[in-house]
C-alpha cells in the first residue's frame, strides 16, 4: 500500500502520483511478461493432445502384452481399455536424431474382458513427427546393438490411427 503524502488526511484516498505509476509499472511489468512465459511452460507447448496419450499407452500396453504372451506362447488377448490419464511430468528429450518428449504420469485402464480397473504409473517417450502432425511411441533399445557407445538406440512404433 502506498503511503500517504505528508499533506493527506487519513481518511482520504492515497494521491497517485507519477512516481507511484512507475513503481507499479516497474513491479507489474516483468510480472506481466514473466507469468505467461511460466504458465506456458507449465501448460507444455506441444504437449501432446490427450488422444495421443490414450493411443501410446494402449500401444505399450499391447506391446509388452505380445511380448510377454509370445514369451509364455499364449494368446495376448484383446486391446486394453485406458483411461483417466494424469501428466505429472513433462520434458523435451532427443530421441536419435528427431525431436521428442518424455511424459511421466498416471492412468487408470484394464485388459479387455477384465473388469478391474487399475492405476499405474506411466512412463512414455514419444518422437514427433516431421512435420509436426503425427507422433510414434518411442521405446529405449536395451541390446548391444546400439550404434555406439553412450548412444541410446531407440525402436519406435506409429500410433494407430483412430478413425
Amino acid at each position: 500500500m502506498p503511503a500517504l503524502p505528508s499533506d493527506a488526511q487519513p481518511n482520504s484516498p492515497p494521491t497517485w502520483t507519477p512516481v507511484w505509476w512507475r513503481r507499479l509499472l516497474g513491479w507489474l511489468l516483468p510480472v506481466m511478461v514473466v507469468l505467461p512465459l511460466a504458465l506456458a511452460g507449465c501448460s507444455g507447448v506441444g504437449q501432446p493432445p490427450r488422444s495421443v496419450l490414450l493411443q501410446a499407452l494402449e500401444l505399450q500396453i499391447q506391446l509388452t502384452q505380445g511380448a510377454i504372451a509370445e514369451a509364455l506362447a499364449l494368446d495376448s488377448g484383446g486391446t486394453p481399455e485406458v483411461s483417466r490419464v494424469r501428466v505429472s511430468q513433462q520434458e523435451s528429450v532427443p530421441i536419435g536424431e528427431a525431436k521428442g518428449l518424455r511424459v511421466v504420469g498416471q492412468f487408470d485402464w484394464r485388459l479387455a474382458g477384465d473388469p478391474i480397473r487399475v492405476d499405474s504409473p506411466f512412463e512414455l517417450y514419444l518422437e514427433r513427427g516431421e512435420r509436426g502432425q503425427s507422433w510414434r511411441l518411442a521405446r529405449p533399445r536395451g541390446d548391444a546393438l546400439t550404434a555406439s557407445p553412450g548412444v541410446q538406440a531407440w525402436i519406435t512404433d506409429p500410433l494407430p490411427l483412430k478413425g
